[in-house]
């Protein structure tokens, strides 16, 4: 039994050899996303730098002003060895402060035994002891408090300028203070780092809130166009097949309806498309997108166009353009498709005119240009939003680049965009 008690005690003085010589191990070695510690110093910034500064300044000076009184208006003043000694050690404990940040209770273990032989040292170990209480735990800075009385004690002993009751007398008050100043500090920083954490929390809590409120009204204007818009759509392709069939019709109202079937599915196509990116979730694999229009596919969206009866001239000077870049392809494409669209629209019957043309490092250009109708048509006007050109104003300046849309003063409406290539 005494050998296994003698095991038990053993292992408790050990863990609390490891405990205590783990408060000596530099503050830059723990953990730094430890939220019990959110002082601990990282890299000394240019307000570190500064403190530190005026920290050791402010303790040679008060190290002067303590040593002073000894030299001066002591009845049995110092002698020259121990001034020398006192000056030594004082000017040791102010350079320790330097790497208090680092060794804060080292540096207070230091200091305490150079002020049994200096009161140069005093005002380096009071900082020393708040820099303690600031990065340390109440448990060694209660100890290096205590320590104190006995450093005071035999700085008393060992100085004939002063007597032990009058030195605990001043000690006492100087380390209370110097203790709570830095508990209060290290409260404060504590407190403005909860304070963070939970603004943190809040902000991360917000947007994850506003992601789901956005993923919730992106589902349901998929789900709305999805049952409104595909169903017409596939109504409109379902009608144009079956017109495309019958047997009585002459080949260019039946190519009309091949052109009606054909454009409701690529719409349909691109809807799906669009349908598929408002419902992609977070974590879950997005669907392969409808193929995105080049610069290659522009002579065919003229074709289109001819073929629904527009008079359309269209020229394309690009060089090598299978080489540009799918973002600007997909620009001049949607530029040109808008412009065609509205031309069908507000200008039915009217002539227009296409140009496309650039280079790599020179940019590309996109002209648009038609005759503004003289008259409307009886026929019902096709349902706009007015937002088309505005659409264009964004793209091309997110692009980089700029748009001109309007009368030119002879007669014609103008869209004119260049690209940024």
């Amino acid at each position: 039994m005494s050998d296994l008690r003698a095991d038990l005690y053993a292992q408790v003085m050990y863990r609390r050899g490891r405990r205590w010589l783990g408060q000596l191990a530099p503050a830059s070695l723990l953990a730094p996303e430890d939220p019990t510690r959110p002082d601990t110093p990282g890299p000394r910034t240019g307000r570190d730098w500064t403190v530190d500064t005026v920290g050791f300044l402010l303790a040679v000076a008060l190290g002067a002003l303590f040593l002073t009184p000894a030299l001066n208006d002591s009845a049995v003043p110092l002698s020259t060895q121990q001034v020398v000694i006192d000056i030594a050690c004082g000017a040791l404990a102010c350079l320790s402060l330097w790497w208090r940040r680092r060794w804060p209770l080292g540096v207070a273990l230091a200091c305490l035994v150079l002020g049994a032989f200096s009161i140069s040292a005093t005002a380096a170990g009071l900082l020393a002891l708040t820099s303690l209480a600031v990065h340390r735990s109440p448990r060694p800075v209660l100890l290096a408090a205590a320590l104190w009385i006995p450093s005071a004690l035999a700085f008393a002993v060992y100085s004939p300028t002063t007597d032990p009751l009058s030195v605990v007398f001043v000690a006492v008050p100087l380390v209370l203070a110097a203790i709570a100043w830095g508990m209060f500090v290290r409260a404060r920083r504590q407190l403005l780092f909860t304070l963070r954490e939970r603004a943190l929390r809040a902000e991360a809590e917000q947007r994850l809130h506003a992601d789901t409120a956005r993923m919730a009204e992106r589902t349901l204007i998929a789900r709305e166009m999805h049952d409104v818009l595909a169903h017409r759509i596939s109504l409109m392709a379902l009608h144009a097949g079956a017109l495309e069939v019958q047997p009585d019709l002459s080949p260019e109202v039946r190519e009309t309806a091949e052109l009606l079937r054909l454009t409701a599915r690529q719409a349909l196509e691109e809807l799906r498309g669009v349908i598929g990116v408002l419902r992609e979730e977070p974590g879950r694999d997005s669907q392969p997108a409808a193929p995105q229009p080049t610069l290659s596919d522009i002579p065919r969206l003229i074709e289109e166009t001819r073929r629904a009866g527009a008079k359309i001239d269209f020229e394309m000077k690009v060089d090598h353009p299978n080489a540009a870049p799918s973002m600007l392809g997909r620009d001049a494409y949607r530029i040109v498709q808008e412009s065609l669209t509205n031309i069908g629209k507000h200008a039915r019957g009217t002539a227009g005119r296409v140009r496309v043309t650039g280079a790599a490092d020179t940019g590309l250009r996109v002209s648009v240009r038609n005759r503004l109708p003289l008259q409307t048509h009886a026929e019902p006007a096709l349902p706009g939003s007015g937002a088309g050109l505005l659409g264009l104003q964004e793209r091309v300046a997110l692009a980089g680049g700029s748009l001109v849309h309007g009368p030119d003063g002879s007669g014609d409406f103008v869209v004119d965009a260049e690209l940024p290539w």
